[in-house]
């Protein structure tokens, strides 16, 4: 039945009972709002688990493997573009514990003002919908390829979206996290199974340079496109939008202590980036294996044709394992966004237009604002022309508040004023450098009408190049938001010392917050130790821990590289 044997489909079936039921058992231990956010009640394994769940999922594979196919191994950094930062997680994951926060927005809220946090929320929100359809679409597109076209990428759609909104309204932030110690260990499955069965059909490393002629589609950095340039300026933008991913306050916060968040959300990305190797040599492969057999595909087809040609011939029920480590990667993700982002509308908009209703209210209010974000993504997984475009799409939203959110940390200065002013000029620059089109319909396409005009070493294929791009709306939005707060009313030095008090005072086990942004009930909080005194940058004089740890992230990713450098033999 839809090209699935019967064993697959008892695998399959198996697998989404048992996700559903976690989901009702988590339910009953929920209490109160808090519960449902943000349980800040787990340990390193787990959150190592979450960090990679939460973060890894299949249109990833897909997207890596599609540009792999295209260009070779530089499509690697369609996902290792996040390698870079990967150590500053060690750095960040403590200061967004200690906000003790349930969302970014409390934090916006905080630093700024409410009228601040409610803009996060909506961009948030629009943020997370697109994720979610980008990885609905990406692992439609490998169901539906694996299948050979026999169960419909809609069907799939259907199916995935289902199970997860039933576990993850019914238990929240903590079935989320649950589920992702599962899933977490089925994906690493999924991500390293099909390569040594599609190196072996092409003959190993060696048998890939002996067919591939072009010595450019086995080189980690390919000038005409992923060079050096591309790759320092899609990093950047990375760690600048990292920060307000509505998910990260969850990777970071819903640890017992922030030893928990900074150990899980940089370890369980460190996985990542080595699940990222086997998704780019799959599709490197897949360049020898389908040109042998005369065969055209699609990019986005690739990683889900492998699996169908490959695991059927090993054993009944292998392909639903596959399947079924598939959904895992995108229903772990999906369940965290999509709990993310109900505590966005709840927490930074709904509390405050009716406040004073019972804490079972504000989490019925959060469930169906789960549900109607998660419908927004399924109505954009429809729409979205291809997993590519969908995920250079989500690197620039992600960046949008970024601007305002480290301004606001590490500058005292920056106002409510420049907060608004830089993110809407952020937008405002990205869509004017853009394309937007509605189909066949285009309503604005700026390397029309301006490409002529720009200098040759600004566009790449007669288009303005992606990184270029992003130097325009992050430089507009940096340059226009200390503009702006020069000019306009600082916030208030009570509001100040209160934000950054709680920056500098660290977790104790256990401690009870009653309200977001607050300090517990007799907390000291610790001097100032600035880096530059007496000024209004708020730059914090490292921890011995924080050095330490951010080095061996370092050495972590130098590690990854240089292990792919070998493994490729350039």
């Amino acid at each position: 039945m839809f090209g699935l044997k019967l064993a697959d489909i008892v695998v399959l079936g198996l697998y989404l009972l048992g996700m559903a039921a976690i989901g009702v058992w988590s339910a009953k231990k929920i209490k109160k709002a808090a519960d449902f956010f943000m349980p800040r009640r787990f340990g390193k394994a787990m959150m190592v688990m979450f960090a990679f769940g939460a973060g890894t999922h299949s249109d990833q594979a897909v997207g890596v493997a599609s540009k792999s196919y295209s260009i070779g191994l530089s499509g690697i950094w369609y996902q290792w573009l996040w390698l870079p930062c990967t150590p500053f997680y060690w750095l960040i994951a403590p200061v967004m514990r200690r906000f003790r926060a349930i969302t970014t927005g409390d934090v916006f809220e905080a630093r700024y003002s409410r009228s601040v946090a409610m803009l996060y929320a909506v961009i948030g929100m629009l943020n997370l919908s697109v994720n979610i359809g980008l990885m609905l679409r990406g692992s439609s597109e490998v169901i539906s390829a694996s299948t050979h076209g026999l169960l419909s990428a809609n069907a799939a759609i259907t199916a995935m979206t289902v199970v997860f909104v039933i576990y993850g309204v019914a238990g929240g932030l903590a079935a989320a996290i649950i589920t992702d110690f599962i899933q977490g260990i089925l994906t690493i499955i999924f991500s390293f199974l099909l390569l040594p069965l599609i190196m072996n059909e092409v003959g190993g490393m060696e048998g890939i340079r002996e067919k591939i002629a072009d010595p450019q589609l086995l080189s980690l950095v390919e000038p005409a496109e992923i060079g050096f340039f591309y790759i320092v300026v899609i990093a950047f933008n990375a760690l600048v939008g990292i920060v307000t991913q509505p998910h990260t306050m969850g990777n970071c916060a819903a640890g017992k202590t922030e030893m928990e968040g900074r150990f899980g959300w940089m370890f369980g990305n460190i996985i990542k980036r080595v699940c990222t190797i086997p998704w780019c040599l799959t599709g490197v492969a897949a360049i020898v294996y389908f040109a042998s057999k005369e065969v055209k595909i699609e990019p986005d087809k690739v990683f889900g044709a492998v699996a169908g040609d490959f695991l059927p011939q090993i054993l009944p029920g292998i392909l639903g394992i596959f399947l079924a480590a598939l959904l895992a990667s995108v229903m772990s993700s999906c369940d965290a966004f999509m709990i993310s982002s109900s505590a966005l509308f709840t927490q930074n908009i709904y509390t405050h237009w009716k406040p004073g209703r019972s804490q079972k209210h504000y989490v019925a209010v959060g469930r169906i604002a789960a549900v109607l974000v998660v419908s927004c993504g399924v109505a954009f997984a429809f729409w979205l022309p291809g997993v590519v475009a969908g995920l250079e799409i989500f690197w620039k939203i992600s960046a949008m508040m970024g601007i305002a959110f480290w301004l606001g940390l590490f500058w005292r200065r920056m106002t409510v004023a420049g907060a608004w002013a830089t993110t809407l000029v952020s937008f405002a620059v990205m869509l004017f450098t853009g394309r937007i089109a509605f189909g066949e319909f285009v309503v604005w396409d700026f390397s029309a009408g301006f490409a002529a005009m720009l200098p040759k070493f600004m566009l790449f294929q007669d288009k303005l190049y992606l990184p270029w791009q992003m130097i325009f709306y992050l430089g507009a939005g940096l340059i226009s938001g200390i503009i702006v707060s020069l000019f306009t009313k600082p916030v208030s030095a009570k509001k100040l010392e209160d934000f950054y008090a709680l920056t500098r005072t660290p977790i104790t086990l256990g401690e009870q917050v009653d309200a977001p942004c607050t300090l517990p009930q007799g907390a000291e909080v610790p001097q100032r130790r600035n880096i530059f005194a007496n000024s209004n940058l708020e730059i914090a004089v490292p921890s011995r821990m924080s050095v330490l740890g951010f080095l061996v992230g370092w050495a972590c990713v130098v590690a990854i590289y240089l292990f792919v450098r070998s493994l490729v033999g350039g």
